[in-house]
């Protein structure tokens, strides 16, 4: 009603929304994750139905999980005046130092320290995703074919990677174990 637009602000080390409006009555800043209140139930609903959101009201908690996911700090809500502020951190290098750690412990330290660089370089990228192609596992590092396979291969022996799909097929992936 005020002629206010909703904000995206893009700075080095975070991303800021601001939206005009305040909270709904019954959420507020300390229950926002677990209270489900959806402000416009319409364009909800028609997102659902078209599948580009899981299901109703899953916003907030899943921009929650999605910042833990990329070990990025919790998400922070204020709000100021008459809108709701949402500060999305993103902090590379402390991303990249928790994704490396994460890694290490889930591996023996003795194995760890039997990598090489690359072997921690393709270790740490599928600690922070699901799983990887091989093709992927080339972009991110800059190597040939031949020499990702022959990294994942040595992963595999070790028991610290495993491999879904067949042998053969170029569309297996792999993941840490």
């Amino acid at each position: 009603m005020a002629g206010n637009y909703i904000q995206v602000i893009m700075y080095n080390d975070r991303l800021e929304i601001i939206s005009p409006g305040k909270l709904p009555n019954i959420v507020t800043i300390e229950n926002i994750k677990e209270t489900r209140y959806s402000r416009n139930p319409r364009i909800s609903r028609v997102l659902t139905e078209f599948g580009w959101v899981r299901e109703l009201n899953e916003g907030v908690k899943r921009i929650y999980s999605d910042m833990e996911e990329f070990f990025l700090e919790p998400p922070i809500y204020l709000e100021p005046e008459q809108s709701v502020r949402l500060i999305l951190k993103n902090n590379i290098i402390m991303r990249t130092v928790r994704q490396l750690n994460r890694v290490k412990d889930s591996i023996e330290s003795d194995v760890w320290n039997q990598l090489d660089e690359l072997d921690k370089v393709i270790l740490t990228y599928m600690g922070s995703v699901k799983e990887v192609t091989r093709i992927k596992l080339e972009d991110i590092t800059g190597k040939s074919g031949r020499t990702i396979t022959s990294r994942l291969n040595k992963l595999l022996e070790r028991n610290i990677i495993k491999r879904n799909g067949n042998k053969n097929d170029p569309t297996q992936t792999y993941e840490l174990l």
